[in-house]
């Protein structure tokens, strides 16, 4: 009966593809889940909802993660409705920083490298830079999402100076090893999907050439895709995004006792948008742009166009953790962990970290499950443990990337203004191509470590 645990994944996924319609295929997914772990009673399902979703938030994280992903919403109204965002894109095309396509795509690609601390930081502001650089040259939204997604996930598991990177480490260290650490950093050359991800969204960046569902969206657009107030001043947005980069990673290092990497990464980004906002807020005011009831009304203005996004976010985690408990991960976990041929392993684990990372929509909960099967395993058969943990990590971001209901697609999506099945849609050709080539190279170095 363990094969019956997939339905729930599997249905949420056809409903996505059918209807086009990610709340009913969450609740879908998420009923028939609960009905399972009720045994088969669709009366105590339908409760199970409920409950599962008013679960959510027992977890300050996951509260932290909805409450700030609604006030990204008051923070993107403050900067747009200022002038600021349409100012600050005037002065990076006037300067020649980002006057042409390339340097535009660059400049978001390079921001989105840089801020790898943390994850939702880099996608957020990646994606508000972007927005009106990439109307301004005609480039779609949905190539905006595919750049800033692919770069902070695959840069976070490659300079692993971050929560990923630590998470890893923990898990690994349960596992009895001498030297933890090095096989944590011994995993970033075998990081194949991770690599050339990064490869091929800077090759992107330069050579401006898009295939596939992408393609089609660029050539969609004809016009600038959001209209922005009338320039005003670029401080308007510069400020408040440097006040939020610079105060999560000083609040992770005071939550972390001086150490980024053992900060507090949901509270300190909760309490660094927060920041971003009251400065924001003050400058408005203080240069008369707003009136304080004006001010108000665009703040929840801003949330309020968050709402929809938040409400999918929310659904996914309930999804998340009604999956784990019904056991989806591990029973693809223990299919990878058959009798195996030694050499095919890295790839199978590529693979079912990709299969478990899109049926439950979360890289992190797959390295949870993942990890301590693969580390046991790479011994067992003697491959190297560093190759075995950097096909997880990958396998795990993949599936992130071709999922519909994962937190960081979603998050995604809201930062570059993208529809969401949209961008998982144009971004899917791009992380099937890469996996592709990733798992023919995991087969190789199968045969020859």
């Amino acid at each position: 009966m363990e094969f019956l645990t997939i339905i729930p994944p599997i249905a949420a996924i056809a409903v996505a593809v059918i209807w086009r319609n990610v709340y009913a295929a969450l609740l879908v997914a998420l009923f028939l889940s609960e009905t399972l772990i009720a045994s088969f009673n669709p009366g105590l399902g339908l409760l199970g909802v409920i409950d599962r979703n008013i679960a959510v938030f027992e977890s300050s994280y996951n509260t932290q993660i909805l409450v700030f992903c609604l006030l990204i919403g008051a923070l993107i109204a403050f900067m747009r409705d200022s002038g600021g965002v349409s100012a600050m894109a005037r002065a990076l095309i006037n300067s020649g920083f980002a006057g042409s396509r390339r340097k535009a795509e660059l400049a978001v690609a390079g921001t989105g490298t840089l801020i790898f601390i943390e994850t939702n930081v880099s996608l957020l502001s990646s994606g508000v830079l972007g927005r009106p650089l990439y109307d301004s040259h005609g480039l779609s939204r949905e190539r905006l999402a595919y750049i800033i997604d692919s770069t902070s996930a695959p840069v976070s598991v490659l300079i692993l100076l971050n929560g990923w990177g630590a998470y890893a480490l923990g898990l690994v260290s349960a596992e009895g090893f001498d030297q933890p650490l090095n096989i944590v950093l011994g995993s970033i050359a075998w990081n194949f999907y991770a690599i050339l991800t990064l490869a091929l969204v800077y090759l992107t960046a330069i050579s401006g050439r898009v295939f596939g569902p992408l393609r089609t969206a660029d050539e969609k657009v004809s016009a600038v895709t959001e209209a922005g107030a009338e320039p005003t001043k670029a401080i308007y947005m510069w400020l408040p995004v440097v006040i939020m980069v610079v105060g999560a990673l000083s609040f992770m290092a005071w939550t972390g006792n001086g150490n980024i990497t053992e900060g507090d990464g949901a509270r300190s980004i909760l309490w660094a948008i927060a920041l971003a906002i009251l400065i924001a807020a003050f400058l408005l005011l203080k240069d008369k742009v707003f009136k304080s009831d004006e001010l108000q009304d665009k703040a929840f203005q801003g949330i309020g166009e968050m709402v929809p996004m938040v409400t999918v976010l929310l659904f996914s985690i309930a999804l998340g953790g009604s999956l784990k408990e019904l056991g989806t991960g591990e029973f693809i976990a223990s299919i990878a962990a058959g009798s195996l041929p030694a050499f095919t392993v890295p790839a199978i684990l590529f693979l079912a970290a990709g299969i478990t990372s899109f049926m439950t929509g979360t890289s992190w909960g797959t390295y949870g499950i993942l990890i301590p099967i693969a580390m046991p395993l790479s011994q067992a058969l003697g491959i190297p443990p560093s190759l075995a943990l950097a096909a997880v990590l990958g396998g795990g971001v993949f599936g992130d990337h071709c999922s519909p209901i994962s937190d960081t697609s979603l998050i995604a999506s809201v930062a570059s203004g993208s529809e969401h099945l949209s961008h998982v849609r144009t971004q899917l050709p791009y992380a099937l191509a890469t996996a592709a080539l990733a798992c023919v190279l995991y087969l190789v170095a199968g045969l020859f470590v």
